[in-house]
């Protein structure tokens, strides 16, 4: 009875509720953790675990969870057993008499039970703590606080916290992502970035960040001709300079784009007209062409270079090559172009001074140069002076005087100015002048003057010579003779007129004289004029003119006819030749003959003077000079010349009876040039000697360039040395045609010797000097071309006659270098593995 009152009671005591519902709490937890333990995905390989005493934000390291289940079911144990018997006393208690004492012993005890229950709660609360709590006592008080890293009240829930939700790069720092973990979290640093601990996680509570990874350390990420930049958590990869990008753009990614680098090649250089390329060059980055004009055409500037650029193509050369024409001659002053020169390359204009004028540093000439202008004469033509001295009188009416040595071949006429004082009152004056002409360099002259007078004479030069006018003063003899004696005094007047003087002053009586003229030609065996005729007149001086040929030796024979006693006079005339042009419609045919039409009478025999000058602009020490005579009677002449090829000639041709030559330009075309210099040996399979050239000279025309040609055996008997069908080694889809592997300009190859190596892979002018297939039949042939006035000119001659074609030596050495080098490579290889 005792038993059934305790058993009654204990319910409604309110402490005993306690564990009971912590028990369910608990076993509820457990169930929770069990659930996340079986739901947390273990930290990835590497992670490190949380510290156990992290400062602020580390969180402590878990460790094991207490026995809450096993004490909570002891207590509830106990708690049982007690309550049972709690229940047996109080149910004795009820039902003995001695229940009051019973009663007052179950009260104190109840008491006590209140003191032992309340230190049992403390320790109750420690065991309710949640599995990611720690019990902590604060402000003498036992309480439940979530470890790190978790949220909650400490009892019921302890919830993990996501440090992660902030952001990666506030919680781990710049080029980071951060994962959490339960009750933690690691940091691994993005893809182009490392920790600075070196590890592959860290946490950044000891300084640890990510820092760029430089990629680029690591040689050949971007693939041959590429060039890696670094960038902020990766890379970029460009063409090095000389290589473009291909099939993908720039900057690329080796991973992502399909773009590679090849080598810049610029190929071929553009062609420039009428242009050509000096010496060899690379289609390579930076490589350069020089351009110069061919002969005959010129540029300003002389030369240009083209470079291959960054883009793979070609700069656009500027030389702009035209035709050489220097047009008109320039003008000389006091001076006469001769004929009409060429104004092409190399041609010559020639002067004569004008009459009063000469030039005493020789012939003037001008050149036309390959600059399209003409070379100007240093010389000039300077003004003649004439200085006349030493005049004397002579045989009464005569007068003699000197002039000055020099080069003076030419005829001068004088102006002789007579005045006379005549002591007769009855014609008491006597003025006259006379011109007389004569290459003498004493000339004299016979007057026809009065006796008995005091004369001035005054001897000048005809414009356009100047001269010092000379003065002589002199009187004439007194004659008492009245009656004509027959005597009588021959001077000329206007050198092919004579004037007769009679020497009586008594008018009206007739006379008659006879003239004999025989004219003869120094020049011309075969030459003579001869005539003869009466002259009858009153006059006391009588003009007869005579019919002259020019350039002629005349003697004058005139004799007083019906005298009883002997009266003659000879005097000589040299005609001056014909102010008139005797040559006409000079021209040229067969390329070295001229052609020309006379003026003078038929069947008069002429002599032509020819002068020929030659002269080459591409070969300065040339010079070739003749002169000869002719002489014929056709009024249509002919004249085949003995001339060389290739050289502009300028031919003087002058009738000595005319005043002025004819000057007429000619240019002689080129032949072919001398054959190559070359030695020829068969080679069987073996490398290929180096070809040495040798320059050839310029006999027959200017020499324009060298060039090497490889032809298939099988051409050997249907080439032609001039044919220009031959290309270059890419313009041919194989070699079965045959290519030019080189060409050298003239000017580029040197006075002795060079040398060339057949497959050297570089440019020769605009061709590519390949090697040779290996295993194939070649002929090597060297080929000289010349090249003038739009005609072209070759000669060839086989170098070398390849079987069974080999390696060249400087191939033969590389494989033999790259050869060595691999056998030491691999002779290193075992030391290296050791």
């Amino acid at each position: 009875m005792e038993r059934t009152r305790r058993e009654g009671r204990a319910p409604s005591l309110g402490p005993r509720r306690v564990p009971r519902a912590t028990a369910r709490q608990v076993h509820a937890r457990a169930h929770e953790r069990s659930g996340r333990e079986e739901a947390r995905a273990p930290p990835p390989p590497g992670a490190p675990a949380a510290p156990s005493a992290a400062p602020r934000r580390r969180k402590r390291r878990a460790g094991p969870l207490p026995a809450a289940p096993a004490a909570l079911s002891r207590r509830g144990g106990r708690r049982r057993s007690r309550a049972r018997r709690e229940g047996r006393g109080g149910g004795g208690m009820g039902r003995g008499p001695r229940g009051a004492g019973r009663l007052l012993a179950l009260l104190l005890l109840l008491g006590l039970g209140r003191v032992a229950t309340g230190a049992a709660g403390a320790d109750d609360i420690c065991a309710a703590c949640h599995e990611h709590a720690t019990c902590e006592q604060r402000e003498e008080k036992k309480m439940c606080i979530c470890k790190y890293g978790f949220v909650g009240n400490g009892r019921t829930q302890c919830v993990d916290k996501n440090e992660c939700q902030f952001g990666a790069t506030v919680v781990c720092g710049n080029h980071t992502s951060c994962h959490n973990t339960l009750g933690g979290f690691y940091c691994i640093c993005l893809e182009g970035y490392r920790a600075t601990n070196n590890n592959k996680t860290f946490i950044p509570n000891d300084g640890t960040f990510c820092t760029d990874v430089d990629e680029c350390a690591v040689s050949g990420l971007c693939r041959r001709g590429g060039r890696c930049v670094n960038t902020h958590g990766s890379f970029e990869c460009y063409c090095m300079d000389g290589y473009l990008p291909k099939n993908g753009p720039e900057p690329f990614h080796p991973t992502r784009d399909a773009t590679s680098c090849t080598e810049i090649d610029c190929g071929a250089p553009p062609e420039v007209p009428d242009g050509y390329i000096i010496g060899n060059y690379t289609s390579r980055l930076g490589g350069q062409v020089r351009y110069a004009c061919k002969e005959g055409f010129f540029s300003v500037p002389e030369d240009t270079v083209s470079s291959c650029t960054a883009s793979g193509a070609w700069e656009s050369p500027k030389l702009n090559c035209q035709e050489i024409n220097c047009g008109r001659p320039p003008e000389v002053q006091h001076a006469i172009l001769l004929g009409n020169p060429s104004s092409s390359l190399g041609g010559v204009a020639h002067y004569v001074c004008q009459e009063g004028f000469e030039s005493p540093g020789g012939k003037i000439v001008s050149v036309c140069t390959e600059k399209g202008t003409w070379r100007e004469s240093t010389l000039t033509c300077t003004e003649i002076i004439t200085e006349i001295s030493d005049v004397s009188v002579f045989n009464n009416t005569c007068v003699r005087w000197q002039i000055n040595p020099g080069r003076i071949n030419s005829k001068i006429v004088y102006v002789i100015y007579i005045k006379g004082q005549r002591l007769d009152p009855m014609e008491s004056v006597h003025e006259e002048t006379v011109n007389l002409t004569t290459d003498s360099r004493t000339p004299e002259v016979c007057l026809d003057l009065y006796q008995a007078t005091n004369y001035t004479v005054s001897i000048s030069t005809a414009p356009p010579r100047r001269s010092v006018p000379t003065t002589i003063g002199f009187q004439t003899a007194e004659d008492d003779l009245l009656e004509d004696d027959g005597t009588f005094n021959i001077s000329i007047f206007n050198e092919a007129c004579l004037k007769l003087n009679r020497h009586s002053r008594k008018a009206g009586s007739e006379r008659m004289y006879q003239f004999k003229v025989l004219g003869l030609r120094r020049y011309l065996n075969n030459f003579y004029h001869a005539t003869s005729f009466n002259f009858t007149t009153r006059e006391q001086a009588s003009v007869v003119c005579l019919d002259l040929y020019p350039a002629t030796d005349y003697t004058v024979n005139i004799t007083l006819l019906g005298s009883l006693e002997q009266h003659s006079v000879q005097m000589t005339i040299t005609t001056a030749p014909a102010v008139k042009q005797t040559i006409a419609n000079i021209s040229i045919f067969n390329e070295t003959c001229l052609r020309w039409r006379s003026m003078m009478t038929a069947d008069i025999e002429e002599m032509y003077f020819f002068r020929v000058r030659g002269q080459r602009w591409y070969q300065k020490e040339f010079a070739q000079e003749m002169s000869f005579n002719i002489t014929t009677s056709s009024q249509t002449p002919e004249m085949c010349l003995d001339l060389h090829p290739g050289t502009n000639y300028s031919v003087s041709v002058q009738a000595l009876s005319s005043e002025l030559p004819v000057v007429i330009s000619l240019t002689t075309q080129i032949t072919e040039p001398p054959l190559p210099e070359a030695v020829f040996f068969t080679v069987h399979g073996g490398p290929l000697p180096r070809l040495r050239l040798r320059k050839a000279k310029e006999k027959n025309g200017p020499i324009s360039s060298y060039q090497v040609l490889v032809l298939p055996l099988a051409l050997q008997n249907t080439f032609s040395c001039d044919s220009e069908g031959t290309t270059s080694f890419f313009s041919n889809a194989s070699d079965a045609d045959g290519y030019v592997a080189a060409e050298l300009l003239a000017k580029d190859v040197p006075d002795d010797t060079m040398e060339i190596a057949i497959g050297d892979r570089l440019y020769y002018g605009k061709y590519y000097n390949a090697p040779l297939r290996t295993g194939n039949d070649y002929y090597i042939i060297l080929r000289i071309t010349s090249e003038w006035n739009k005609v072209r000119r070759y000669s060839c001659a086989v170098w070398t006659q390849v079987k069974d074609s080999s390696l060249t030596l400087e191939q033969m050495m590389g494989v033999g270098l790259g050869s060595v080098a691999a056998v030491i490579v691999l002779a290193f290889l075992p030391f290296s593995a050791v």
